[in-house]
């Protein structure tokens, strides 16, 4: 060192070199320093967490693509809450995400919501029940069965249930003392084929649509021997 004078002493050895100092561990250094084996056993332990944490289940997640960000402000709006008409872009709600409420149903169908007793109700048609979830709690039951294989639902504006029934072929109202009217079960003469979806018009009437699927022995009973569905009585 130019000027000569002591090194400082950091835990090593010194000795002067051409140009420099050569430096050495001491006995102190060497003591302070880890073992191999502490080295190896630190390893075996981050390597093991690592493994467990690889191995432990992931619940069942909706996977989006692109994926959904769950960031500060990522759903307003929600990114998978989709206008196919520029029209109803106004109607998005941006704070409403998209969330599960239930899963167990084999077929679920025609949800409707009741915003006077604040749930939801809707058809599970192969099991011939109707499911509700309230919103208070989140607790679903079931809330009729058998339903006759009901698809659709709705509320008219007296807040009685319609339901449209694959079994029976017709579309019931459900009264406030809970018994049922039947407002279709037929057309010129012929029965229904299968009531699948219901709304109340403003004046008061009653629109649906009666597509096939009641002939089908998952969505109804099977049609009788000689029907559309079953024209060689199989």
């Amino acid at each position: 060192m130019a000027g000569g004078g002591e090194a400082p002493h950091c835990g090593a050895a010194h000795r002067p070199l051409r140009g420099g100092f050569d430096t050495a561990p001491t006995d102190t250094a060497l003591a302070l320093a880890p073992s191999r084996r502490a080295v190896l056993a630190g390893l075996g332990a981050a390597m093991a967490t690592v493994g467990s944490a690889a191995a432990r289940p992931e619940p069942p997640r909706t996977i989006t693509n692109p994926p959904r960000d769950f960031g500060p402000g990522a759903y307003f709006a929600d990114p998978d809450v989709l206008a196919v008409d520029p029209a109803f872009e106004p109607y998005v709600v941006p704070n409403c995400a998209i969330r599960r409420l239930w899963a167990g149903a084999l077929w679920a169908e025609g949800p409707a919501w009741n915003s006077v007793g604040r749930f939801v109700v809707w058809s599970d048609i192969p099991n011939n029940r109707q499911m509700r979830w309230l919103e208070e709690d989140g607790h679903v039951l079931t809330f009729r069965a058998p339903s006759n294989n009901s698809n659709g639902n709705s509320f008219d504006r007296q807040g009685r249930q319609l339901s449209c029934e694959h079994a029976a072929r017709r579309v019931v109202r459900y009264e406030l003392d809970g018994s049922a009217t039947v407002l279709a079960d037929g057309f010129d003469g012929k029965p229904l084929n299968a009531p699948n979806d219901v709304v109340q018009h403003a004046d008061g009437s009653c629109w649906f649509t009666d597509p096939p699927y009641a002939a089908q022995l998952y969505e109804g009973l099977p049609d009788e021997a000689g029907g559309p569905a079953d024209p060689l009585g199989i």
